[in-house]
């Protein structure tokens, strides 16, 4: 089968397009799917990069998350069988392929009446910015919430929750994406890029600071969240390192930054309590069933194209939710529709 393979931890530029990948064949909890959709994800570059704690080892198929149609069961599996749509998470990849094993645990039938394509962020994009804004980030009515990279896939769906639950949004990204964020309901956009973020936050909150941060970006980002970030009420949910590690003390935490400073991964929150993600994803399709969250339209890349769109996303030059597309159906790349256009699609 055609796969994309990472060869080496120095990045998504040694992802190579193959075509004699074997087909894997489904543990006894597991079912295959005919992938006809992969979701690019952030977990792909970390893993590209030899970032991602407990991650595959060159050479691998690359890629965690894939919708399709099952064409196998194991022989444990009950609920499922071939014909029916999934979409899941592989944390050991092997999504951006023509076949792909996912857990049958995991694996969520995609809603009726969407395409498997607009069900990417399903399982990756959206659980995590609900479990930022309601578990953890105990968000409220009549809080603010200050979100970053807020063009993306989880930033995007993160604003549209956080505004159905009554939160003031401030978002952030880079000016080309403001439209983008305006349009999906922010009170107030500022530039990613800008010299004092912090300054800004504190200046729109009359110097109180946010109650929230959903915090993505990593690197110099994280020192303004923290301290735009209210004092000893206010939380910091940490589930991304987009531009880099980033380091806080504990001298800091007791006088410069006393705020709640929580870690998040998904992954982990599906492994260490499924309690937890079991009540996320409930309400998730709460949201879905209420049209709070309705069918993503990704832009869609051939699978060749992986490599290119990773470092596009490495270098956040894109908007949206992305995917490839193993089958090599019809490509609708970013060139044709404008970011606008993009997030009234969401």
């Amino acid at each position: 089968m055609r796969a994309l393979q990472q060869t080496s931890l120095n990045g998504p530029q040694d992802m190579r397009l193959i075509t004699d990948a074997p087909v894997p064949s489904p543990g006894p909890s597991d079912v295959l799917i005919r992938v006809t959709a992969a979701g690019v994800n952030f977990v792909d570059i970390s893993q590209a990069r030899g970032m991602f704690a407990g991650g595959p080892q060159p050479p691998y198929l690359a890629g965690i998350e894939g919708a399709g149609e099952v064409t196998a069961v194991g022989a444990g599996v009950t609920g499922l069988e071939p014909g029916a749509h999934v979409i899941g998470v592989g944390m050991s990849g092997g999504a951006f392929a023509e076949y792909m094993v996912l857990p049958a645990a995991g694996a969520v039938p995609v809603p009726a009446g969407w395409t498997d394509e607009q069900s990417l962020g399903l399982v990756v994009n959206w659980p995590t910015a609900l479990a930022a804004l309601k578990p953890l980030g105990r968000i409220a009515a009549g809080q603010t919430v200050l979100i970053h990279a807020a063009a993306g896939g989880t930033g995007q769906a993160a604003v549209k929750m956080a505004k159905h639950y009554g939160a003031t949004v401030i978002a952030t990204a880079s000016p080309a994406k403001h439209e983008v964020v305006q349009a999906l309901g922010a009170d107030h956009v500022i530039d990613s890029r800008g010299a004092d973020i912090a300054a800004e936050v504190l200046g729109l909150t009359g110097g109180a600071g946010v109650d929230l941060v959903l915090e993505s970006v990593g690197g110099a980002t994280l020192e303004a969240s923290l301290a735009a970030t209210k004092r000893v009420t206010g939380r910091v949910v940490v589930y991304g390192l987009a531009g880099g590690e980033a380091a806080i003390s504990n001298w800091e935490l007791v006088y410069k930054h006393q705020v709640q400073l929580i870690g998040l991964n998904v992954g982990t929150l599906i492994q260490a309590a499924p309690q937890i993600f079991g009540e996320v994803m409930g309400e998730l399709f709460g949201l879905v069933a209420d049209g709070v969250l309705r069918p993503s339209r990704p832009t869609t890349y051939e699978l060749a194209e992986g490599s290119k769109v990773l470092a596009e996303l490495e270098a956040r030059a894109t908007v949206g939710k992305l995917a490839l597309l193993p089958a090599g159906e019809t490509v609708s790349g970013a060139s044709d529709r404008g970011p606008r256009a993009e997030a009234l699609q969401h």
